[in-house]
């Protein structure tokens, strides 16, 4: 995520990339820090796109008060952030990998105080939606930070449909690259199930696909992967 983030956020901002890995820091295109005792965050922003696990082994490198904390996190709360890293404004974000391509959902919560600077930097990679509590950016996480594997997996299952039935692979992948990036502005100016009611014609083939996606139990599969990509986010 780190590599994405960054990826996306160099073309508006200067960026500084602090590790504790030197193999890491060598695949940076940006001007890079190898994270030593004392390294000091006074007054700067600092976005933390670490392991959670590793928190309490890099909160002690740290020395100062940072203007602000913007954390990726996941399943870790403000109140833990708080303990370890001393900052003026606190902020939880996450985004995805489409942030490669300034085109991540980012979702953010936090002190309303930094809520403008943290989501103009947010959408330095893609678009951002502020949150009104951190339950919230956990229930964001599943939809949003998940999300990518879960289309991913429709979009590998409608290549292998039409594989199945004859469709040579490259062109599987072709129909469905084109079929996903025409389906983004249709999403944008209409409701899912409008799009699904204007394309499904009665008797057609559509309908006759759909139905198989129902007898399938596709839309309880996709609530309960919500829900158990959730559960995990909030800890």
């Amino acid at each position: 995520m780190a590599d994405a983030i960054i990826s996306g956020a160099v073309n508006e901002y200067g960026v500084k990339v602090v590790a504790r890995d030197e193999k890491l820091l060598s695949a940076k295109n940006v001007e890079t820090i190898l994270l030593d005792d004392g390294f000091d965050i006074s007054g700067k922003i600092i976005l933390l796109a670490i392991k959670p696990y590793a928190l309490e082994l890099v909160s002690p490198k740290l020395k100062g008060r940072a203007k602000a904390v913007i954390s990726v996190l996941a399943g870790s709360s403000i109140d833990s952030i708080k303990k370890e890293i001393d900052s003026e404004f606190y902020v939880r974000a996450m985004p995805n990998l489409a942030a490669t391509y300034q085109k991540s959902m980012t979702t953010l919560c936090g002190d309303e105080e930094f809520k403008n600077e943290a989501i103009k930097i947010a959408q330095s990679f893609g678009t951002a939606l502020w949150l009104s509590s951190e339950k919230e950016l956990d229930i964001a996480t599943a939809v949003a930070g998940s999300g990518p594997a879960f289309l991913a997996l429709i979009a590998e299952s409608l290549a292998d449909g039409g594989v199945k039935e004859g469709l040579k692979r490259d062109d599987a992948y072709t129909l469905v690259r084109g079929l996903f990036e025409g389906f983004s502005p249709l999403l944008n100016d209409k409701h899912p199930a409008i799009i699904k009611d204007e394309v499904m014609s009665p008797g057609g083939t559509t309908a006759a696909g759909y139905s198989a996606l129902e007898e399938g139990g596709t839309r309880d599969s996709m609530i309960k992967a919500i829900t158990k990509a959730y559960e995990r986010a909030k800890g």
